[in-house]
C-alpha cells in the first residue's frame, strides 16, 4: 500500500508539474502573438485583442499559481506589459 501511495504522490506531482509547464507555455505563445502581430502591422495589435490576450494571461498565471505556487512567472509576465509611463 506504501508503494501505491508514493506512485499516486509521485503522478499528481508530474501532473502539477505539466500543468504549470503548459501555462507558461501558453503566456509566452500569447506574447509571441503579439509580437508578430506588431511586426507585420507595424503597429501595436489592436486593444480588443490586447485586453483579451491580457484576460488569457491572468487566467494561465492562476491555474500556474493553483499548481506551482511561488514560481518566477507572475514577475515574468509582468515584464510583458507594456509600459504606461511612456
Amino acid at each position: 500500500m506504501p508503494e501505491k501511495l508514493t506512485i499516486e504522490k509521485e503522478v499528481t506531482e508530474l501532473l502539477r508539474d505539466l500543468v504549470w509547464l503548459n501555462a507558461v507555455i501558453a503566456t509566452e505563445l500569447i506574447q509571441i502573438t503579439e509580437n508578430s502581430s506588431a511586426i507585420l502591422r507595424k503597429s501595436p495589435p489592436p486593444g480588443t485583442c490586447l485586453r483579451d490576450h491580457q484576460s488569457l494571461r491572468e487566467t494561465a498565471l492562476q491555474i500556474a499559481e493553483r499548481c506551482r505556487p511561488g514560481t518566477a512567472l507572475k514577475e515574468h509576465l509582468t515584464n510583458h506589459l507594456p509600459d504606461k509611463s511612456a
